[in-house]
């Protein structure tokens, strides 16, 4: 703390963190754009590839799920795989944010931007 100051000298620290914070979500938000995550149905006949942000990037299908008289299947499975991979996508958006708090020495868990 600055002598003389009281309490600024804290506060100028304090908006010195958030200022990191602030730089580091940023980063961490233009990185989740490049991980990407699998999400699979079917035993693996549907993945469907996203970012971590939860952008849907790619579907791929197994040609042996097609049969006209299966279509609904089909698109079950392609639903499933989209539900996966976004739930992968969010679980992993979670874990980076996690990290960077933990790296600035705030709670695993705290929920941000507050």
């Amino acid at each position: 703390m600055l002598k003389g100051l009281g309490g600024l000298g804290d506060m100028a620290k304090m908006m010195k963190s958030a200022q990191d914070l602030q730089s580091k979500m940023a980063e961490m938000q233009e990185e989740l754009n490049t991980i990407m995550v699998v999400g699979e149905s079917g035993a693996g006949l549907v993945k469907a590839t996203a970012t971590a942000k939860g952008e849907l990037k790619g579907l791929d299908i197994d040609p042996s799920i097609f049969n006209g008289d299966d279509k609904e299947v089909v698109e079950d499975l392609i639903l499933a795989a989209i539900k996966d991979a976004q739930s992968k996508a969010a679980e992993r958006s979670q874990e980076e944010m996690g990290r960077l708090t933990e790296s600035m020495g705030l709670p695993k868990d705290i929920k941000l931007p507050f």
